[in-house]
């Protein structure tokens, strides 16, 4: 079945013909690559969904970083980072945090779980369309390569006053970044459409 896409340069409606594995369509009028069919995508998102999951439950739940000054080590990690924000008087900035940095990116991985798994059966799950685009619009919202240039910036500056140890949290926070944009990288959104409106 063929489907009708709209050049994102000028304008055109055309029918978007069968592409071949990790091959391209061009625009007839412009010649702007309308599509670009990317191999085995689903199976890559979704191996890339469950490692980020993985990451995800080792960020939230090892000490982030630790302050060692003499004797004294007080370790942190990331909900109690965000708990400190608003017991010191910035609830506000808390929730910006909370949302951007674990709901969010939470929200994020379920839901592709939820769309990736039943297609690699070859099932459609329930109501694919409204959580895929709940995804999308997810997506401004994950700002985890923000807070973690925030802690970076920190770190230096605290370096002078105590020793940092970085925690396993850490690198699995750092982790979860790189793979969240190999997660959104890999994904075909028209592959996904193309299978639901297959099954109707």
């Amino acid at each position: 079945m063929q489907s009708l896409i709209a050049c994102h340069d000028c304008d055109l409606i055309q029918r978007l013909p069968h592409v071949a594995d990790a091959g391209a369509v061009q625009c007839t009028r412009c010649g702007a690559v309308l599509h670009h069919k990317k191999r085995n995508s689903i199976e890559r998102t979704l191996a890339l969904t469950m490692a980020g999951l993985v990451l995800f439950g080792l960020a939230n739940s090892f000490p982030f970083l630790a302050f060692k000054l003499e004797a004294q080590v007080r370790q942190t990690t990331l909900l109690t980072g965000i708990q400190e924000l608003h017991a010191g008087g910035m609830p506000e900035l808390a929730v910006i945090v909370l949302m951007t940095t674990v709901l969010v990116p939470l929200a994020q991985l379920m839901c592709m779980l939820y769309i990736l798994l039943p297609l690699k059966l070859n099932r459609i799950p329930a109501g694919l369309p409204r959580v895929f685009r709940f995804v999308h619009k997810l997506q401004p919202w994950s700002m985890m390569e923000v807070f973690m240039v925030g802690i970076l910036v920190s770190v230096v500056k605290l370096a002078k006053m105590a020793k940092i140890v970085p925690g396993v949290a850490l690198f699995s926070f750092l982790a979860l970044i790189f793979v969240l944009a190999a997660m959104t990288a890999s994904l075909d959104s028209h592959l996904i459409w193309e299978k639901w409106e297959n099954k109707q």
